[in-house]
């Protein structure tokens, strides 16, 4: 079993960021999704909004030197879209801070807490069905013998 930390993923942010594999799969999503930047910047790794202007930056200076071309959706792309982008991201983080707060996360366990609490969550679920369906068909059973041996007594 392979564990992965955060302190992991950190240090592979710091490594790829910056990097020619960022930088082929920056132009590679560019060409894929032929210049629009909702879905270069939810394909790309480890990139947030705040990357973009770096993004935009490595794009424009692909379509300078020839390396790609030059995609209508990207150059001609209205500030209208960038900011309702911006506004979606900082909404979805916003969400997602409030989730990590209601869930009680924060640490280096937070994967294990939270599936702890799922499996207990699991486990009340169960029984609750479980005893559910004792009080419905457990006492029936004695009245159903009783009927079933005066049948087979006429």
């Amino acid at each position: 079993l392979i564990q992965i930390t955060v302190k992991d993923i950190e240090d592979f942010e710091k490594s790829y960021k910056e990097s020619e594999e960022e930088l082929a799969d920056i132009k590679a999503a560019y060409m894929d999704f032929e210049g629009d930047m909702d879905k270069i910047m939810e394909s790309v790794l480890c990139v947030d909004y705040t990357d973009e202007p770096r993004i935009r930056k490595i794009i424009e200076k692909a379509i300078d030197s020839g390396e790609v071309p030059s995609y209508k959706g990207f150059v001609k792309e209205s500030k209208q879209k960038m900011m309702a982008r911006k506004r979606r991201v900082e909404k979805e983080a916003r969400e997602a801070e409030k989730s990590k707060h209601e869930l009680g996360l924060g640490g280096e366990d937070d994967l294990k807490a939270l599936i702890q609490s799922r499996n207990k969550d699991r486990k009340k679920e169960m029984d609750d069905f479980l005893a559910h369906l004792e009080a419905k068909y457990g006492n029936n059973a004695k009245k159903g013998g009783k009927k079933t041996a005066a049948k087979k007594g006429k």
